[in-house]
């Protein structure tokens, strides 16, 4: 494929690289938006959005979608691999091609971290799964284990509670880190319960996830839940394997930048959740966007 040139390439469509690549057009900058997988990224698990925000997280991306779309954006279903400096260019190197641009913000988000534990990638798609929302409903009248004691876990377990005829909810701590509006809301419904100080370690089945092994971190007991899905959320991890490993790092491998959101690479910036600093709420994830395309402006057209 021939080089195609921008002003800025914009890597990845959550929420941030949306509003980043909305604003940026709207600056006036020839504009590329790359996503390897669906746009709006992990908002699209997300059914009533909790804030300032209304409605559904697929509503809300598909109307940034279609903004970007008609603000001319040039939306590239491709998968990065690397971000060069060639001169007064950044190269965009895709499993399809060379993209070249002036400015790159890499708001590629970040993914549900993985357990690592026997089976959980073996019965992917096979009653291991990841959005509650999604899938909840393939569930009704039956058991299923959620790990984990954040927002995330039990905001899931809430959802698949409404369908499920009871939710294992596995935590390693002695209590919830969760805020105390969801922690009252997992005590008031009968069908959620606990499993304190303890850890899934193994996913059991045939075909399908059959059951999940848990051991009691003081005890040292194991027992066998008898189930047929499996949720884990033990948070995220950036995804940022693309740039050059010269880009500085924090201790959970998000992008170090500035005050102005730019890398150690000059030209490329980074924002939403695999910037180091990021809030992690919807608010954060506009704001970022929209301050990462200002700088962006700024310095294109300054």
């Amino acid at each position: 494929m021939a080089d195609s040139h921008y002003d800025l390439i914009v890597i990845g469509a959550g929420i941030t690289g949306l509003t980043a690549a909305k604003h940026a057009l709207q600056s006036g900058l020839a504009t590329a938006n790359i996503e390897a997988l669906m746009f709006g990224g992990l908002v699209l698990n997300i059914n009533e959005l909790d804030g300032e925000t209304h409605g559904s997280g697929s509503d809300l991306a598909s109307n940034l979608m279609m903004e970007i779309s008609d603000l001319g954006a040039a939306n590239l279903s491709e998968t990065v691999t690397a971000i060069a400096r060639e001169g007064r260019e950044l190269s965009v190197t895709t499993d399809a091609g060379t993209h070249r641009a002036r400015a790159v913000i890499v708001a590629s988000g970040a993914r549900l971290k993985r357990l690592g534990i026997p089976g959980e990638a073996e019965f992917e798609y096979k009653g291991v799964a990841q959005c509650a929302d999604c899938d909840g409903p393939m569930y009704k009248g039956q058991e299923v284990v959620v790990v984990g004691g954040g927002d995330s876990a039990l905001q899931e377990a809430l959802v698949l509670a409404r369908f499920c005829e009871r939710v294992h909810l596995v935590h390693r701590g002695r209590q919830f880190r969760a805020r105390r509006s969801l922690v009252d809301a997992i005590a008031a419904r009968d069908n959620i319960v606990p499993l304190w100080n303890s850890v899934a370690e193994e996913i059991l089945g045939s075909d399908m996830v059959e059951k999940v092994r848990v051991r009691n971190i003081a005890s040292n007991a194991a027992s066998d839940i008898a189930c047929s899905g499996f949720f884990a959320y033990v948070g995220l991890e950036p995804a940022c394997e693309f740039v050059p490993a010269e880009v500085a790092r924090d201790a959970s491998g998000r992008l170090v930048t500035d005050a102005a959101l730019q890398t150690a690479l000059a030209g490329v910036y980074a924002a939403g959740a695999v910037r180091a600093g990021y809030g992690g709420r919807l608010t954060h994830a506009v704001a970022e966007g929209q301050a990462a395309a200002r700088a962006v402006s700024a310095e294109l057209t300054g």
